[in-house]
């Protein structure tokens, strides 16, 4: 069935409208509605709408694989992606929303293919595999017209727009609805019923409308990426809580979470650091990043925007190349954030495709940016942006409730009028002669009355994992009065290739010691290294399958986020596909542009066997005269009620002759003889004769 006339051309205008393409949708309908008035067709076969229908597919992979893989601000392609392609770095949706949002221009040329055709209609085979099969098992070939699939495409790609709080998208869409429809309405009900019928039906929906409104603005209340917490580990800035005091096992994970590569033939740095905390509190076993008005500060890329200098004027000896997983949410930048894993000294990030960049004085990193971020870090010894020991004394402060054990401890050691190097390397001697590492926390290990969980792990227990021993070395070194703080992060020993991965099990807590000759804070992990090992031995005969999954989902990452070539790859090798294509469409051999015939039935428009029967002129006839035929209403139903008005009652019988010679030549396998064939036609001819006598009498009894 053909839609309306400028139905197309409004929903074109008002989809432009509503996806900020308004000039390309009223030209675009235009085009579509000159069909009716331009008398010029093609004679389009079925290989010719296939070639037109990849063409439109293709152009929308090109599309969308634009989008989807880029990330730069404006989008590219002079303003068609507007601004979605570095939108679609913040959400994966919005690519997808973007593909659906020009749905209309990547189809135009497949409906006006249609429009302007000989036969007005696409062979169902041309977009259709299976009938495609159908039609070599000598199936007749059907035909479709997807004028209407058009316009219910149109309107839903016009719904893919921001939400600007009014109601202009449902009424505007309710007002096309109602065009569409109103010329396939049923004549056995009154207009007035069918109104009626159609307002209970308008208003249901707007209630809908009301209510999917209301649950999207409740959801908005929460994060969006809450979910991707509870599935990834994600370092807080502010608040670090250890696994202290549980009874059981630490649940260790293999899933690879940063990959890295040194350059220029360098060692790979040996900590990763996320954040620093200076506040311990014993009754939680929670360390806190301290001052409230540690806040992050914003950093200023270079005028490349994707050079950050952290430290100016460093000079930085080492670089390495890191690739690692944003697995926050930022609600101000509607994008992924998280903290970045650094070495030590740090000074400058180059190739750092990210929109903000903050550093805190705890030395903590964090970007807003894509999912994923590969990027060059410059970092060497000397200094860090970690601030200098608070004059409040944060970095000296030792819960009162820890001071006997420690004092117990410092006793034991033995280091009164040590300096500052001798009571680091007692420490260290301390920690290494007389502590295991151990995941595995046992009741007999849990604190007893009037006992602290670390009191009993500095001198009963003696065993546990990088928290017990991070947290027991700042508070130790406070107690000796050298600053310290408490660092979290990776540790980097697996090589992989020509680089290293980093491992969810290889996640560590150190800490951070002051070096007041220096002036810089240095790592001093007392965890005893056998731990590294350990962790290793729990791995997996069949890891190598979940490294492999891994890869995979980094590669794709890679291309989600725009962190690969692959985006020009891609379009590389679709545009000469697509250019060949409309070639062919353009300018193949043998195609002939006709003028649309005035009267009579082509015989280039026979769709199916039977379609050129005479009987279909004696139906539009009877339409002419007042009784149309109803949508999906049978042939014989529609001639038994023509057939009712008094005037044509002479013709009764020839017209039943006639339907049911029609009948044989449409479904009859054997179709109908010369003989039969001849008959039918020239009994047509003479119904039709005896049907413009009748037309006054029909006028005069419905006058």
């Amino acid at each position: 069935m053909k839609t309306p006339p400028f139905l197309l051309l409004a929903t074109l205008v008002f989809w432009g409208w509503q996806s900020g393409f308004l000039l390309a949708g009223a030209i675009m309908g235009v085009v579509l509605e000159s069909a009716r008035l331009v008398k010029v067709r093609w004679d389009l076969t079925e290989e010719d709408f296939r070639r037109i229908w990849n063409f439109c597919v293709l152009l929308a992979l090109a599309l969308v694989v634009y989008a989807f893989a880029a990330n730069e601000e404006g989008g590219g392609l002079s303003g068609l992606l507007q601004s979605s392609a570095a939108a679609a770095t913040r959400n994966a949706g919005l690519s997808a929303t973007a593909f659906l949002r020009w749905l209309p221009m990547t189809l135009f040329l497949f409906i006006a293919a249609q429009l302007f055709s000989e036969r007005g209609a696409v062979p169902l085979s041309a977009i259709s595999f299976f009938a495609r099969r159908r039609k070599g098992s000598g199936t007749a070939e059907r035909h479709v017209n997807v004028s209407y699939p058009y316009f219910i495409v149109c309107l839903f790609s016009a719904g893919i727009h921001a939400n600007q709080g009014t109601h202009t998208y449902f009424f505007g869409q309710a007002i096309l609805i109602v065009w569409a429809l109103w010329s396939l309405r049923s004549r056995r009900f009154g207009i007035v019923a069918w109104l009626c019928a159609l307002a209970v039906v308008m208003g249901i929906a707007y209630a809908g409308h009301l209510g999917v409104n209301q649950v999207r603005q409740m959801l908005e209340g929460y994060n969006a990426q809450w979910i991707a917490r509870f599935m990834r580990q994600r370092t807080d800035a502010a608040l670090s809580v250890t696994s202290m005091g549980q009874i059981g096992s630490l649940k260790l994970s293999p899933r690879i979470v940063i990959r890295l590569e040194p350059k220029n033939g360098g060692a790979p740095p040996e900590y990763l650091r996320e954040a620093s905390y200076r506040s311990y509190r014993s009754l939680k076993q929670t360390w806190h990043v301290g001052d409230s008005r540690d806040e992050f500060t914003d950093l200023l890329a270079e005028t490349n925007g994707t050079t950050w200098v952290l430290l100016p004027g460093k000079t930085n000896s080492s670089v390495v190349n890191i690739a690692c997983y944003l697995n926050g949410w930022s609600r101000d930048l509607d994008a992924p954030d998280g903290l970045l894993p650094l070495p030590a000294g740090s000074g400058r990030l180059e190739k750092l495709p990210v929109f903000t960049l903050k550093t805190s004085k705890n030395g903590a990193v964090l970007a807003g940016g894509p999912g994923l971020v590969i990027f060059d870090a410059r970092y060497g010894p000397g200094a860090t942006i970690d601030s200098p020991p608070a004059s409040t004394n944060f970095d000296l402060d030792v819960p009162t409730n820890e001071v006997p054990a420690l004092d117990l401890v410092v006793s034991e050691m033995d280091i009164s009028g040590a300096n500052t190097r001798q009571k680091l390397r007692a420490v260290q001697n301390f920690f290494a002669g007389k502590f295991t590492y151990s995941t595995w926390q046992g009741p007999d290990k849990a604190a007893r009355t009037n006992e602290t969980v670390l009191g009993r792990f500095l001198l009963n227990s003696r065993s546990g994992h990088c928290e017990y021993f991070a947290t027991a070395t700042v508070l130790l070194l406070r107690q000796l009065n050298i600053p310290a703080r408490y660092a979290v992060g990776y540790v980097v020993h697996e090589k992989s290739g020509r680089g290293y991965v980093v491992r969810e099990r290889d996640a560590h807590a150190w800490c951070l010691a002051w070096d007041d000759q220096a002036k810089a804070w240095v790592d001093f992990d007392t965890t005893p290294g056998s731990w590294v090992a350990e962790e290793g031995k729990r791995a997996s005969p069949l890891e190598w399958l979940s490294d492999a999954r891994s890869w995979l989902g980094f590669q794709f990452a890679k291309f989600r986020w725009g962190q690969t070539n692959l985006r020009q790859y891609v379009l590389w090798a679709l545009v000469p596909v697509l250019a060949l294509l409309l070639y062919q469409i353009i300018f193949r051999r043998g195609r002939r542009r006709r003028m649309r015939p005035k009267t009579g039935i082509s015989a280039a428009a026979i769709f199916w066997p039977g379609l050129d029967s005479e009987f279909y002129l004696l139906e539009r006839r009877l339409a002419a005269l007042g009784v149309p035929r109803q949508p999906s209403e049978p042939l014989s139903d529609w001639l038994a009620r023509a057939l009712a008005d008094p005037a044509l009652a002479g013709l009764r019988t020839p017209l039943q002759e006639l339907l049911r010679l029609h009948y044989r030549h449409r479904f009859d396998p054997a179709g109908l003889s010369n003989e039969e064939r001849e008959t039918l036609a020239r009994e047509t001819k003479t119904c039709l004769d005896s049907l413009s006598m009748a037309a006054g009498f029909l006028r005069a009894d419905r006058a």
